[in-house]
């Protein structure tokens, strides 16, 4: 099938009819093909969007919160067609997809639907001087946002809602190696009501339709996740255009366990936050800390779990672990386990590259585990963003507090103690945006998402992604 840009409200071609195929990573097979748009395309979509925002940023909030609403109700009401659809682009098992990718997007619809209306802005009074200031909270106008593969119609949304929440219009761009669900949101938000316009969604290389909404120069905003290297590249192309940036890069996320930890508990998240969805998320634990009075109990526990995982087909019920995203992605990975062997790393299974019965060609890896004798190696202080996770004991709090600080990344980290007195110092002394204490990806849309250090800029989530797509305006009024 070809898949097309959304560009107001209508399906369309590439303007240079140029194409790139799109993979299936469960059997290696192209399975479509997806515009390789150019700077024209982009241009079309803005054009549509500049029309389309004087109409849309005077639309009353109730309007726009019915139509967020309808599209997420849309997304749960086509549940099983979407989650196929992500299985099949993405690798990752269906089961996955529909317990969780499909339905929070459906939520990030339905979060800033009702968060808009509740969005408020400040007013102070000025005694003695007769006066009064408020302040107003107005869209931007036209709003780039850019989306990875790894969870690729949970993040798109997650930008896109916000921002159109707030009476933006926007132009987005997927990624190119998982557009297919981005493309079937089109038709979702045509039904709902959406005005044409609003949401443009334009296929292609980051290198090109990326680069041109990035170097636009009357998008005003772009909000970007994806790697650290292609966010720093953003930041030096938009910074000189006052663009406001969002960019939610990657991480290195320590996993502290200590003894004191609910240990069944701990060992069945900590097998999850190493393994979901191929350990493609920017917030898996993949350096694992053990405290050294349990770390051998650990270590033939956590790797008795790990071989149990059954990697497989996306499709089979069965499946836990299903193909990685790309054959380049998994060529990667590869070469980080070599790496770690290089660097004397302990192997204590997986490692390898697996032949599926009926799949030979798919992307798929024996989900593993590496020991490792000190942090500084370079699986240690890489973002390997695969399968793999590396482990080792430590003795004091200090020592493993400074291991999992000393990585330039900053994203997210997991605390495993029932001593409050330790969760208060090491949650406030970690240096990540983000400190799961006992649990790991429990998340509440209110609260702010993001990283610090090479783990990104800014804020998203709940009233800082209204904020952020929304510019201040101060108001004095003397009386």
């Amino acid at each position: 099938m070809k898949i097309q840009n959304y560009i107001n409200g209508q399906y369309l071609p590439p303007v240079a009819d140029e194409w790139i195929d799109n993979y299936c990573p469960a059997n290696g097979e192209v399975y479509g093909q997806i515009p390789n748009s150019s700077t024209e395309d982009v241009e079309n979509a803005y054009s549509a969007a500049k029309s389309a925002f004087p109409s849309w940023s005077q639309t009353t909030l109730e309007e726009r919160s019915r139509i967020l609403i309808k599209i997420s109700e849309l997304l749960e009401a086509n549940l099983q067609r979407f989650a196929e659809a992500e299985s099949k682009d993405n690798g990752k098992p269906i089961s996955l997809a529909k317990a969780v990718d499909i339905p929070r997007a459906a939520s990030n619809f339905r979060f800033f639907g009702n968060a808009i209306t509740q969005f408020g802005s400040e007013s102070h009074e000025s005694v003695g001087q007769n006066a009064i200031n408020y302040t107003l909270r107005q869209p931007i106008g036209v709003v780039g946002c850019i989306s990875p593969w790894n969870l690729p119609l949970y993040l798109f949304t997650w930008k896109i809602a916000p921002a159109i929440a707030a009476g933006n219009c926007v132009v987005a761009k997927p990624s190119e190696v998982t557009p297919m669900t981005a493309y079937l949101l089109g038709e979702i938000c045509t039904e709902a009501g959406l005005p044409n316009g609003v949401l443009n969604i334009v296929h292609g290389l980051g290198t090109t339709a990326g680069q041109a909404i990035v170097e636009h120069p009357d998008i005003k905003a772009i909000s970007f996740t994806g790697g650290t290297a292609t966010g720093a590249h953003i930041a030096k192309v938009a910074a000189p255009m006052f663009k406001k940036l969002s960019l939610e890069l990657g991480g290195k996320n320590p996993n502290i366990i200590f003894a004191d930890c609910d240990y069944n508990d701990m060992l069945g998240t900590t097998v999850r936050s190493s393994f979901a969805n191929q350990g493609q998320i920017c917030l898996c634990g993949s350096r694992i800390f053990v405290e050294a009075s349990i770390y051998e109990k650990f270590k033939l526990d956590f790797v008795a779990r790990v071989k149990a995982l059954k990697v497989g087909h996306p499709s089979k019920a069965e499946t836990n672990i299903g193909a990685l995203v790309s054959k380049a992605h998994l060529e990667k990975v590869l070469n980080y386990i070599e790496i770690a062997k290089s660097e004397h790393g302990n192997i204590l299974c997986g490692g390898n590259k697996l032949i599926i019965k009926d799949y030979k060609n798919g992307y798929y890896l024996e989900p593993t585990v590496i020991e490792v004798a000190s942090n500084d190696c370079r699986v240690n202080q890489e973002e390997i963003f695969g399968p793999v996770v590396t482990i080792m004991p430590f003795e004091t709090e200090d020592e493993v507090l400074k291991m999992a600080n000393a990585v330039k990344y900053g994203l997210s980290a997991t605390l495993w103690t029932n001593d409050l007195k330790r969760t208060m110092r090491m949650s406030n002394q970690l240096q990540a945006g983000i400190v799961w204490v006992n649990t790991w990806m429990m998340r509440d849309l209110r609260t702010p998402f993001g990283g610090i250090k090479a783990s990104g800029v800014g804020r998203e989530g709940g009233f800082e992604a209204l904020r952020f797509f929304t510019e201040a305006k101060n108001v004095c009024i003397k009386y």
